[in-house]
């Protein structure tokens, strides 16, 4: 379990690195690990003996704007579906140019699944 947990905060870690050298500075982050996302939230990092948790909360202090946000695992198939892809081999960070259709399908029912949550006020 503490393995998912680094990975997952590894992912945030180096999307925040990646949009703060794109010059972007209002971020939203989206992460299915409720507890990752509470723990950043809640200032809950100090207790926190994973480097990646604190570096996190180190990135989200710099001047700008970041939103955290969980979401239900079953509207993050596109996250779900590129680690499939990868097959457990992810050892860098990639970036798609052309998102392949298989993708972008997936992509348009997590927003779909997003909205209808949204809509039940859950």
């Amino acid at each position: 379990m503490a393995d998912i947990f680094q990975i997952e905060a590894q992912g945030i870690l180096e999307g925040l690195k990646l949009a703060w050298m794109r010059g972007f500075r209002q971020v939203e982050m989206e992460s299915d690990n409720a507890l990752l996302i509470d723990t950043i939230r809640n200032d809950f990092v100090e207790n926190s003996n994973i480097v990646e948790v604190r570096l996190i909360h180190e990135w989200c202090n710099r001047d700008w704007q970041v939103k955290l946000r969980h979401v239900r695992r079953e509207s993050n198939k596109v996250v779900d579906c590129l680690a499939k892809t990868a097959g457990g081999g992810m050892t860098q960070l990639f970036e798609l140019v052309d998102t392949p259709s298989h993708v972008r399908r997936l992509l348009e029912e997590d927003i779909d699944s997003s909205m209808q949550v949204a809509s039940c006020g859950l």
